[in-house]
């Protein structure tokens, strides 16, 4: 799934010409993106930053010690980020929206250290994925176990709200099959996804009621394999420098045309 997005957005970011200097892969997991990035955009600084440590140490880990390049790793919350106003000249993010909260406070700090005429360039689920793990789960209990995803206008919406512009998306459907649990899971925890789809009756979901939903969600296929539908929506939009939230309007008086009597 990540694989399938990142190339995904890496087609869609081949048209753009981005003059970028200070990329930064936002929720980068364990880094998958980074050589790409290097690749598409040579010379540049790239910032990896995941809210997970061990995922951060595991993209560390996964660089070669003949590698030249210098990637900065961060630990920090998508929003609440530690860097300057208009500090990016490129925000890239693969698969890190659908297990926010609030994908709008992202947004609104992805608008505040993007450059003027900078790129916001992402992948997200959109409300039709993930939905035979939710009817398998309503077998088993009343809890929500997952997220409700926003649909490509409402992320429009809330891109141009948080002072991003001019967003362009489009949406791409794709069909998984695995072979075990195990592999689905192995997969959704790769995108930081399993603790979201775990969500969240605060007390702990039992092996018997978590064996029972496996069990209705293979058995929707028929021959006991699991089989997903993801809605992937593919955006991009443009800084549009830092906005000024005084609530003042600044006017520059030589263009007030003078009144004639």
């Amino acid at each position: 799934m990540h694989a399938v997005t990142r190339k995904g957005l890496f087609a869609r970011l081949s048209p753009l010409i981005v003059d970028a200097r200070c990329i930064l892969d936002l929720g980068s997991a364990t880094g998958s993106a980074s050589p790409q990035l290097r690749k598409h955009y040579a010379g540049a600084q790239i910032v990896s930053l995941d809210i997970s440590r061990s995922m951060l140490l595991e993209a560390r880990r996964k660089r070669s010690r003949f590698s030249f390049a210098r990637p900065l790793t961060v630990q920090a919350n998508a929003s609440k980020l530690p860097f300057h106003d208009g500090s990016m000249d490129l925000v890239f993010s693969n698969l890190l929206l659908p297990f926010v909260d609030r994908p709008e406070y992202v947004f609104s700090e992805v608008a505040r250290v993007l450059r003027e005429g900078g790129v916001f360039a992402f992948a997200t689920l959109g409300p039709d994925s993930l939905t035979e793990i939710g009817r398998a789960w309503e077998e088993v209990d009343d809890h929500a176990h997952v997220n409700r995803f926003l649909d490509m206008h409402d992320i429009g919406d809330a891109l141009v709200r948080s002072g991003l512009r001019d967003p362009v998306l489009d949406v791409d459907r794709i069909s998984i099959q695995y072979d075990s649990p195990g592999k689905l899971f192995a997969d959704l925890t790769a995108v930081g996804a399993r603790n979201a789809l775990m969500q969240r009756n605060r007390s702990l979901t039992g092996k018997g009621r978590f064996e029972k939903m496996l069990g209705v969600l293979a058995g929707e296929s028929g021959d006991k394999k699991l089989k997903l539908e993801l809605e992937l929506v593919y955006g991009h939009c443009w800084g549009a420098g830092v906005r000024d939230e005084s609530g003042n309007i600044a006017i520059d008086a030589s263009s007030i045309a003078r009144r004639r009597r």
